[in-house]
């Protein structure tokens, strides 16, 4: 299934225009969330197809959400992708330890976002 529909979850303002602009030129439609909390809000009201997560943000961080949504049966098909500025081999392991399908090192290079969201939709 092709991926049209994603969601970022950042408390930057300016990385939320950031990726949305790379994505909007590209074709897809994206929403946004400020935090984890608006960001569960979001996913069981919406459905996204794909999920580009932060790590630090204020209450529940990208991992806990990240975690949150990998446990629950309705969303757990949800593929996470966590951008984030954290780019120690660790934090690449445990991001994908909680479930996230992808870990990206913020600025995020247009062209491997991309390439990261054709591989998850061809799967």
């Amino acid at each position: 299934m092709a991926i049209q529909n994603i969601l970022i979850v950042d408390d930057s303002p300016t990385e939320r225009y950031y990726l949305t602009d790379i994505l909007v030129k590209n074709g897809f439609t994206v929403t946004t969330a400020e935090n984890g909390e608006e960001a569960l809000a979001q996913i069981k009201a919406q459905k996204p197809q794909l999920i580009l997560m932060d790590v630090v943000m204020p209450g529940a961080n990208g991992f806990q959400v990240t975690r949150a949504i990998a446990r629950d049966p309705e969303l757990a098909n949800v593929p996470i992708i966590i951008c984030s500025s954290k780019n120690q081999e660790t934090d690449r392991i445990w991001g994908l330890r909680q479930g996230a399908r992808g870990y990206l090192v913020k600025p995020v290079d247009p062209q491997a976002l991309l390439d990261k969201i054709a591989t998850l939709g061809a799967a």
